[in-house]
């Protein structure tokens, strides 16, 4: 196999063989035969979470399919489709997903196993919208868990990392279909963003801050509302509404980014800030992000301000965005209503080496939780303690892969006893 890499080429699969079943039944005897499997999403991921010396296997070859039950206002989906795919055909049908990524281009059942969020007080992680999962675990058997069927096990089987077995299909809540429009500020001094946080993050449905973390500490608010149709005023928190479209990387065409300027539009249309048909964000990058809990907010800011000096040569953009507590147990939203700070580095991996340990450092005392997809040099130890179903998820994969057919050193890393 020719050497494959993931979106932002950081990672270079080891795999033997890359595979796309056309069947569900393929997919099994794939896996019977398989000493070690690991399924590949859309490759947006930088951390080596799918990677594997054995069969790498994606599912978007799997049939396509979006089943809609509009009495339980619910959706079953294969589980290779990517959010791009899925999201107008919701739209079409009178429904929405209460959430998005920044990103549509990201895989439906990828996006799920690794904690992937939007943003909004009061909006949790896209895989908190997961009310069954069919999977094909070890040996290939083929098993479907749902909330209801089996609560106990289910908050494991949702933000499972691929450790589990290849899920085959999502069943999705769904919310009437609705409006969003979206208006940016620029200029808003970091004094004020700190000091109004609470007021911030609360200003609209989904809301997102981006700074450079530049000695001019001025940054923009995109808010993404679905209220009152009436224009925000101008100057809030020392800022300036603006009426252009705004990219958050500076330089970056503008055409890239969803329609601001509070122009109404789809849910779908509003709530990713990339339009599919274009690269996202910059295209060359790497990503970290650490999710924190949200009455630390002010003092992850200001501790994050103490070593800007550092961030700033090295970054490209960082992102600041909220997301509620869910239940499930490896969501680095558990049980805590979070905080997560983005960073979109420039592609110095070297560079970033110390930057990123000296971030780590800032935030160690708030307790971060990196984001499962994103780059990360936290010890997996500190890293594990922090999840407090953990043994109940190592013995959840024990039942359902005896074998290890799903594993790979960045699962192991993580599960293995003591870790």
């Amino acid at each position: 196999m020719p050497p494959l890499s993931n979106w932002a080429g950081n990672v270079t699969y080891r795999a033997r063989a890359l595979h796309r079943p056309a069947s569900v039944a393929e997919l099994q005897q794939l896996v019977a035969r398989s000493e070690r499997v690991r399924a590949l999403g859309g490759g947006h991921s930088f951390s080596q979470v799918a990677d594997t010396a054995g069969d790498l296997v994606s599912v978007a070859g799997l049939p396509s399919r979006v089943d809609i039950d509009s009495a339980r206002s619910q959706a079953r989906i294969s589980a290779g489709l990517r959010y791009s795919d899925l999201a107008p055909r919701l739209d079409a049908a009178g429904f929405a997903l209460a959430n998005l990524a920044s990103l549509p281009h990201i895989s439906v059942a990828g996006a799920v196993a690794t904690g992937t969020h939007g943003s909004g007080d009061a909006n949790r992680s896209l895989a908190a919208a997961v009310s069954a999962v069919e999977l094909v675990t070890g040996g290939g058997e083929l098993r479907t868990v749902s909330r209801d069927g089996e609560p106990d096990s289910f908050p494991g089987l949702v933000v499972a990392l691929g450790a589990c077995g290849v899920v085959t299909s999502l069943s999705l809540d769904l919310a009437p279909a609705f409006a969003v429009r979206q208006w940016v500020y620029g200029g808003v001094p970091f004094d004020a963003l700190v000091a109004h946080l609470e007021e911030v993050t609360a200003a609209a449905y989904s809301v997102s801050v981006f700074t450079r973390w530049q000695p001019d500490r001025a940054d923009q608010v995109w808010l993404k509302s679905t209220g009152p149709s009436a224009q925000p005023p101008d100057g809030w928190l020392g800022g300036r509404l603006l009426s252009s479209q705004q990219h958050p990387v500076p330089g970056m065409p503008t055409e890239y980014v969803t329609q601001q300027a509070g122009l109404p539009g789809p849910w779908h249309e509003r709530l990713p800030h990339f339009r599919p048909d274009f690269t996202p964000s910059a295209g060359d990058e790497l990503q970290s992000e650490f999710l924190l809990p949200r009455a630390h907010g002010r003092d992850v800011l200001l501790a994050l301000d103490g070593v800007r000096h550092l961030i700033a040569p090295v970054l490209l953009v960082s992102e600041i965005r909220t997301v509620a507590a869910d239940d499930l147990w490896l969501s680095p939203a558990y049980a805590r209503d979070t905080i997560a700070i983005h960073f979109t580095w420039k592609p110095d991996a070297t560079a970033l080496a110390p930057v990123l340990a000296a971030v780590e450092g800032a935030l160690e005392p708030f307790a971060p939780r990196p984001h499962w997809g994103k780059i990360s040099t936290m010890p997996a130890a500190a890293v594990s303690a922090r999840y407090p179903r953990l043994d109940d998820f190592r013995a959840l994969v024990t039942r359902l892969d005896p074998a290890g057919t799903f594993r790979n050193e960045f699962t192991d890393a993580y599960l293995r006893p003591g870790a």
